[in-house]
């Protein structure tokens, strides 16, 4: 259901607003004096078509977390508790009186991501070149020629090697199989962790013999939980467990036909569109991520655009959608 319109605020003889609490200059205050804080409402109110069940988080109080959360470098949970410590976060976000408790749960700024999408993200950075230009930061002859380069933003994950992604494909295997009452002839549970823990330790020792015999030992453990799930695919009943199962069984076949000089390999299992990206470093030869392509001003450094660039290696391109209306 769209998010609701919270109701103007009322006095409170008990309790002191926050504005009476904070320093009108600090940096926050400004800032979300310079938002627009209603062009969230409008189009995002898009992404809720239905119009029964619960309402959804304010729109502005979602927008403030992101803009926090990206300008401080937290995750999610880390951003809504220190949200409940600071009075100017929550004057970003639009509250009126000190609040004590948690606004929502971490979880839910995962699923607003997922429900607004690329398009939805491009607003956060649209009303934030907006509120260059109120303040006087970007002006318009700033915009006429912009600097686009690339480089890797690198994806939350573990260094990928083969040991590693075959017990965790193995292990969520395990994990759907058991939630859809599939019964397995034999889940390695003990027998797994076991045997990768040993082919780290063959291969800290280089005793490279053992390392690959006890690795295809583990990939036919995960190989073995995988046909066994397949052949069983047709108890599950239709839903969203039965597409998840089958994203899961997709993700492993591509990972156990693989090879070691196969191009767009599968690095992690939650982030398939991770690349191994080679960036000329001396200190990391390689990173995992994916290509971005940024647009700053020449005047200034301030971003005006940005943009993911999949399967793009060495060239660059920029969607400048928004940056032309603004210049329109």
């Amino acid at each position: 259901m769209k998010p609701r319109k919270p109701p103007p605020g009322q006095d409170d003889l008990l309790r002191a607003r926050l504005v009476e609490m904070i320093d009108m200059r600090h940096e926050l205050v400004k800032l979300a004096d310079l938002i627009e804080w209603e062009v969230f409402e409008w189009e995002w109110a898009g992404f809720f078509p239905s119009h029964t069940g619960r309402p959804a988080t304010p729109p502005r109080l979602v927008a403030g977390l992101f803009y926090l959360q990206h300008a401080f470098r937290l995750s999610d949970e880390a951003v809504v508790a220190r949200w409940a410590e600071n009075p100017y976060w929550q004057h970003v976000c639009g509250e009126t009186f000190f609040q004590h408790r948690l606004p929502i749960d971490a979880s839910s700024l995962t699923r607003w991501r997922n429900r607004i999408g690329e398009e939805g993200v491009e607003w956060l950075l649209t009303e934030t070149i907006k509120a260059g230009q109120r303040a006087g930061t970007v002006r318009d002859d700033h915009l006429k020629k912009v600097t686009v380069d690339t480089t890797v933003m690198e994806k939350n994950i573990a260094h990928p090697t083969d040991a590693r992604l075959y017990e965790t494909a193995r292990r969520k295997l395990v994990g759907l199989a058991r939630e859809a009452d599939i019964s397995l002839r034999q889940n390695y549970n003990r027998l797994g962790p076991q045997l990768c823990g040993q082919v780290g330790r063959y291969a800290h020792a280089r005793q490279f013999k053992r390392m690959h015999k006890a690795l295809r030992r583990l990939k036919g453990y995960t190989g073995r939980v995988l046909r066994d799930i397949e052949r069983q695919m047709d108890k599950v009943v239709e839903g969203p467990l039965k597409s998840r199962l089958q994203e899961m069984v997709a993700l492993v076949n591509r990972l156990l036909a693989q090879k070691p000089k196969d191009k767009k390999k599968l690095y992690s299992l939650h982030e398939p569109a991770v690349d191994c990206i080679s960036k000329g470093k001396a200190h990391k030869r390689y990173e995992f991520g994916t290509k971005v392509s940024v647009a700053t001003t020449n005047k200034g450094g301030f971003v005006v655009g940005m943009q993911r660039c999949p399967a793009i290696p060495t060239t660059a391109t920029l969607c400048t959608k928004r940056w032309n209306r603004l210049r329109s």
